[in-house]
């Protein structure tokens, strides 16, 4: 019997089946969509160190046929022969990816999978659909890695851009497309797809019949449908258009009241709730898991005339729980306004207060406040950066001592700290004057140094603050929603509600010590304020809030 993985799920190939000659089958579709499916032979650190291990259309096998593209059969769009005792000691990892080919996003594929089957009979599958994704162009379905033994692991994880950029990920160089060679005279016969009556033969077995063998033999599974798929790349691949042409919409069923199951089954529902009437088609059926259906509001916005958060919306019977969706209840409905948000750039808000960073971007390690991290995805390191003797001297004297630890490696990592208000800036060689406390995260590309504010008639005589120069991101924390001013000859801060401001500003420290304060009429009671001055283009950062 098969065994159904979720993303994440591993084993270990020989937990799965004894058999070592395995048929992998990939199945993904979408309106007016076309895919490219390929396998790339990757070494220990994860790149494809030889070319002739990226297996796709135009370069069906490897050398010595350990891997092997097969086509469309058995109801699979793609399939490959993977034979896992002939793979060279140099490749550690097969990751097996799908790319659009053309417009569109992988949203919009309907419900398919990647499964094993050895000997005919399918012994793993890892089910996915278009609601897991948002606007990426590539997915990484499933791998199989080499961990003192090989192993099966079910990824299913998005990829910003397309074959091009999945290649360059991976370390690969982009090259023209070259019409396929021709198949060599006198080969070995290639492999046919499976009977559609009978129970498929072994890949590559003689006509005549074999006495059995301990571990399965290589076979596909016995297709589901008379008729055979065409080959993806059998014609020359034609650009889809933006959108599907439009299908006539059937009036939708109105929503089932609140505790009775919905009219089709939704993600999570238990099987055998209701016998749900036959599905329309794949173009009529409801927007995929997080997507808006057309005229909603954004994302994290409340729709005009609906009640504040928190508050039960008039009309509504007791006992209705609050947040469930005007368009009928559901896991879907209820997760799909949090859905994580993806725009193929390195550092992503996902909303006020969570930060993404992909660290396969850029190739440069991040340094963030420690205990920051809040979730991660992908292969990442943690490690502790630290500042020095000199430097712990310095952060301890002057208060801008900053805890950091270092993120490296390929995946993203979610960042927040205590709800506060994030936000990104990037510096392209200017700088930026921010306190260390009001400081998450920033690319360790950037130079960063203690920065002392002169000033007379204060305890100490002076102020410190952190500067950061360079290229890169930092990544700055407020109490609330800030206020962004521009730097005029009279424009003054509290030094303790300002959060920032640009390099090239002068700052004079303004004291007003009195013996009490508040002792006159228009005594602002701030003892220590900033006077700004510059050049047009300066600026000060001033949260509402003072530290």
């Amino acid at each position: 019997m098969a065994r159904e993985f979720q993303r994440g799920h591993k084993a270990k190939i020989s937990d799965l089946t004894s058999g070592t000659d395995l048929y992998v089958g990939v199945q993904i579709a979408g309106p007016g969509l076309t895919f490219d499916i390929s396998c790339f032979g990757l070494d220990a650190n994860e790149q494809l160190s030889d070319d002739r291990y990226f297996i796709f259309f135009n370069q069906p096998k490897s050398p010595e046929e350990s891997i092997q593209l097969l086509g469309a059969q058995a109801g699979d769009t793609e399939s490959f022969r993977v034979t896992l005792d002939r793979i060279p000691a140099n490749i550690h990892k097969l990751s097996f990816t799908a790319t659009l080919d053309g417009a569109g996003q992988m949203s919009q594929v309907g419900p398919g999978y990647i499964r094993i089957v050895a000997g005919g009979e399918e012994v793993v599958k890892y089910a996915f659909t278009g609601s897991e994704f948002t606007t990426e162009r590539a997915v990484m379905l499933g791998d199989f890695y080499l961990k003192d033994v090989w192993r099966f692991a079910a990824v299913g994880q998005g990829f910003d851009g397309g074959l091009e950029a999945l290649l360059k990920n991976f370390g690969g160089e982009v090259a023209e497309e070259e019409a396929p060679a021709a198949p060599p005279q006198g080969a070995a016969p290639s492999f046919a797809p499976p009977a559609q009556a009978a129970a498929p033969p072994a890949f590559g077995a003689p006509a005549a019949p074999q006495a059995p063998q301990p571990a399965p033999a290589f076979g596909a599974p016995p297709a589901p449908a008379p008729a055979p798929q065409q080959p993806i790349h059998a014609a020359p691949t034609i650009a889809a258009p933006m959108a599907p042409a439009p299908a006539p919409h059937a009036p939708a069923p109105a929503p089932a009241p609140y505790g009775q199951p919905p009219q089709q089954p939704q993600f999570g529902q238990v099987p055998g709730q209701g016998a749900p009437p036959a599905a329309p088609p794949y173009a009529q059926q409801a927007p995929p898991f997080g997507q808006q259906p057309p005229g909603a509001p954004p994302f994290g916005q409340q729709p005009p005339g609906a009640p504040p958060f928190g508050q039960q919306p008039s009309g509504m019977p007791q006992g209705v729980p609050q947040g469930v969706p005007a368009g009928g209840a559901g896991l879907q409905a209820a997760l799909s306004p949090y859905k994580e948000t993806a725009t193929g750039q390195r550092w992503t808000s996902q909303n006020q207060q969570l930060m993404r960073v992909d660290l396969t971007m850029g190739g440069t390690p991040v340094l963030a406040r420690q205990g920051s991290m809040v979730m991660y995805q992908g292969k990442v390191d943690f490690g502790y950066k630290g500042a020095g003797f000199a430097g712990r001297v310095v952060g301890n004297a002057t208060g801008q001592e900053m805890q950091l630890m270092r993120c490296t490696g390929r995946g993203q990592v979610f960042l927040a700290e205590e709800g506060s208000h994030l936000h990104p800036i990037e510096l392209q060689g200017d700088g930026i004057c921010v306190s260390a406390e009001s400081v998450l995260a920033f690319d360790e590309s950037l130079q960063y140094e203690v920065r002392r504010i002169e000033g007379h008639g204060i305890p100490g005589g002076a102020l410190f603050t952190m500067q950061f120069q360079g290229t890169g991101t930092v990544v700055i924390k407020t109490h609330g929603v800030p206020v962004v001013l521009p730097v005029t000859p009279t424009t003054f801060a509290d030094c303790n509600a300002v959060v920032a401001w640009s390099s090239a500003s002068q700052v004079i420290i303004s004291s007003q010590v009195r013996l009490r304060r508040n002792a006159y009429p228009g005594h602002s009671g701030e003892t220590v304020n900033l006077q700004f001055r510059g050049a047009p283009g300066n600026f000060i950062v001033v949260q509402p809030y003072e530290v």
